[in-house]
């Protein structure tokens, strides 16, 4: 990224040659982005992050198709949830285990249902859903609509933000036609994403002006930021299998310490559909915010619900969905493991855990 920050500062919407190789620059990210996605490159459109992805994916299906519907699970982050309480919406049930309902899923399609957004894997308890089942679930309603003389499409929006380390991305085996992606999730930077739009849709853009981004999204491109997107989910995606596993490994080396020192303890979520670096668990009766904070001055840093809302003191939105108690999602915290972590990291965390926790049963 760096020389695109000082001596290559062009604007690649220039037409001079120095802003001509910027912008060639710009595309090869693009296509390298696309690769990993199973689009072309026309597909991929660069955005300042998941956020902004997400309000383009719906506003742009949404103001396309007025009178419309949609469908979003009760889990999906509030970058989903906000743009999507300004239409006509339902919130579709998951499972204790948090998997979204494919049963009550087609029971809340109706003929003027235009789009379905279920997040690839939760932010905050990490479970994947089944996104090929619930495609292959709309493939058949289309099929129906049109039977039925019903033009109107349906179509599928993921948030896969959370995923690009650790899962396919691939939006044809996926089944997904839009596809939402964020630099700051892949060890990329923050204030860059991409939304994958398939070219059979028409979106109607939300920021206008200098018509970049084929007129969906104006303003003069992050260059930058777009490199390294591009870098960060080459090797996201290249090491995916192999850093996943290490992750696996430890997780299941913390669960197991953990199980063993609190009894009591409860794990949040499907443990098997679920992203190789999370671990959201409970200890009933005791105030998460309460073990962050004395976890935090000790030097272990851990979570409470989704970063962006935990300076709110709101219960979790997606415990609550999955049929927690009170006790549950008041106890609740969040145990994220990275590529920097170690056996070591793992031994110490245990012994944080069981000094804070310890003190405060």
């Amino acid at each position: 990224m760096q020389p695109y920050f000082t001596e290559v500062f062009y604007n690649p919407s220039a037409s001079y040659l120095a802003a001509r190789k910027v912008r060639a620059d710009v595309e090869a990210a693009r296509a390298t982005v696309a690769k990993w996605l199973g689009a072309k490159p026309a597909e991929v459109l660069f955005t300042a992050g998941a956020t902004e992805a997400n309000n383009l994916a719906i506003h742009g299906i949404m103001q396309r198709y007025p009178g419309a519907n949609l469908l979003v699970a009760e889990t999906e982050h509030e970058a989903t949830l906000a743009p999507a309480r300004q239409y006509v919406h339902e919130l579709i049930p998951v499972t204790p285990k948090g998997l979204v309902d494919t049963v009550l899923l087609k029971n809340l399609i109706d003929d003027r249902t235009v789009l379905v957004s279920v997040a690839y894997a939760n932010n905050e308890i990490g479970v994947v859903q089944p996104l090929r089942h619930i495609a292959e679930l709309l493939a058949e309603i289309r099929t129906a609509r049109r039977q039925a003389g019903n033009d109107l499409p349906i179509y599928l929006h993921t948030d896969a933000a959370q995923a690009a380390c650790y899962l396919d991305l691939h939006a044809a085996r996926l089944g997904a036609d839009l596809m939402t992606i964020n630099g700051g999730k892949m060890y990329g930077p923050k204030q860059v994403g991409a939304l994958y739009v398939s070219s059979k849709i028409i979106l109607e853009p939300q920021i206008s002006g200098g018509q970049q981004e084929r007129g969906l999204r104006s303003g003069t491109e992050n260059v930058p930021g777009v490199i390294g997107l591009a870098a960060a989910i080459e090797a996201a995606q290249t090491h995916r299998h192999e850093e996943g596993d290490r992750e696996r490994q430890l997780r299941e080396l913390l669960l197991k310490e953990l199980q063993v020192s609190f009894p009591t303890m409860t794990v949040n979520g499907d443990l098997k559909r679920r992203l190789p670096n999370n671990l959201n668990v409970s200890f009933p009766g005791l105030d998460g915010e309460r073990i962050l904070m004395a976890a935090d001055e000790r030097g272990l840093q851990i979570a409470t619900g989704a970063a962006c809302s935990a300076n709110k003191h709101t219960a979790s939105h997606v415990l609550k969905a999955l049929g927690c108690d009170e006790r549950t999602v008041n106890g609740s915290v969040r145990l994220s493991l990275g590529a920097g972590t170690t056996e070591a990291d793992i031994a110490q965390t245990v012994a944080i855990l069981k000094e804070v926790v310890g003190e405060m049963q």
